[in-house]
């Protein structure tokens, strides 16, 4: 990067970048395509890593790569789970390292680890970075990761993260239309790795990939759903090499700071508890967050908590109790009403301005908020549902 460029980059740090693209002929000495994609990616990594944006004179990749890093959040997450699965600080193989980030938390608690990206960008781009960041210890290769995987010795740990879009552009969801195939690699990861951690698109169906692994004879021992505010951002499975010791599969459920999780034969045996009776005012209302969602596992939580489903697809629960500790949003029901124009009318006489979601309800959430004519926002929630009996009901609630 020559003086123009840099200098460029650091007088509009906070500017808007397409506003920047414009003024490109009035800056001849400057690489304006570096000078943006650095200005964009620091501006990107004030929020999603923060811990970067903090250390000078680190480079960012194009807006798509940006896009696809994990969060500092979610890498700090794997940076655990790498470091439970290996206590003894052994050694950790990234066969796809793309940007680097979950490679550089990850590698700190590792003596060897070994980075491979075979785009030329990214590769130098991480072999500046990790310096600036103190990874003395992390060999950088530029090169294929399937190769790589052929001709290197056994690690503790072999991490994966296959691209989820195909030749076209698409994102795929399914295992074996990532890129690469991991199902075609099994026979390796097996013999090379202790455990191998795969990280895929939180739209992939992960009971699915469970069994494919399975019929490989890679069989994973645990599911990660990681959520952050409330949306789902990845999906990490471990599956077991030869050597490790053979557990039953736990899927783990993470949203922020929260994490409950369970032995997935198990909830297998715990049927959903569904509601006997009327929804009445006073009663608490429990909406599941994103990564409880995804995992599916609505009898544990009619069991591990006091709740009981509102109906069998209603996705929904209540309880006479609060249960302050249910894994997601949690609400008091104020008033409950049916879809009859005289009773909406009645429950709604004083509410102006709400914030409605659907669940096993024929309209959308757009198509009932112009229904009931109502603004956006505010502190009432409304819960369209359909009970036992295929009644459409309003609840009205406000937060817990």
């Amino acid at each position: 990067m020559n003086t123009a460029t840099s200098e460029f980059i650091r007088l509009h740090a906070t500017e808007d970048v397409r506003q920047l693209a414009f003024q490109a002929a009035r800056y001849p000495d400057v690489d304006m395509r570096l000078a943006l994609d650095q200005i964009a990616g620091r501006q990107a990594a004030y929020t999603k890593l923060p811990t970067w944006a903090a250390t000078d004179g680190l480079l960012y990749p194009p807006h798509l790569s940006m896009e696809q890093c994990s969060s500092e959040q979610t890498a700090h997450y794997k940076a655990r789970l790498a470091e439970r699965l290996c206590p003894h600080a052994g050694s950790l193989v990234d066969l796809t390292g793309g940007f680097g980030v979950d490679f550089s938390f990850m590698a700190r608690s590792f003596t060897s680890c070994t980075y491979v990206e075979q785009q030329t960008h990214l590769y130098e781009i991480a072999h500046h970075n990790f310096n600036l960041l103190g990874l003395t210890q992390a060999h950088i290769i530029c090169g294929n990761g399937i190769e790589h995987l052929e001709s290197m010795p056994a690690a503790d740990i072999i991490f994966i993260d296959p691209a989820r879009r195909d030749a076209q552009g698409a994102k795929t969801v399914a295992i074996s239309d990532c890129t690469p195939d991991v199902l075609r690699l099994v026979s390796q990861l097996k013999q090379k790795s202790l455990y191998t951690l795969i990280k895929l698109s939180p739209m992939l169906d992960w009971h699915q990939a469970v069994v494919d692994m399975g019929r490989q004879g890679m069989p994973v021992c645990e599911v990660h759903i990681v959520s952050v505010k409330n949306e789902c951002k990845e999906l990490l499975l471990v599956a077991e090499g030869e050597k490790a010791a053979h557990s039953p599969l736990r899927v783990f459920c993470v949203n922020d700071n929260e994490m409950f999780s369970y032995d997935d034969e198990a909830e297998g045996n715990y049927p959903q508890r569904i509601l006997n009776g009327d929804i009445t005012p006073g009663k608490y209302l429990y909406e599941p967050h994103a990564a409880a969602m995804k995992a599916g596992c609505y009898g544990l939580l009619t069991k591990q908590w006091d709740v009981t489903a509102v109906a069998s697809n209603s996705h929904l629960f209540v309880s006479t109790d609060l249960q302050a500790d249910f894994p997601g949003r949690r609400f008091r029901i104020t008033a409950v009403t049916s879809m009859n124009k005289k009773s909406l009318k009645t429950a709604l006489s004083s509410i102006h301005q709400a914030n409605i979601a659907t669940r096993n309800f024929p309209l959308s959430a757009p198509e009932l908020r112009k229904r009931l004519r109502l603004k956006d926002g505010g502190d009432v929630y409304l819960f369209a549902t359909t009970d036992t009996l295929g009644n459409h009901l309003i609840l009205i609630t406000s937060p817990c």
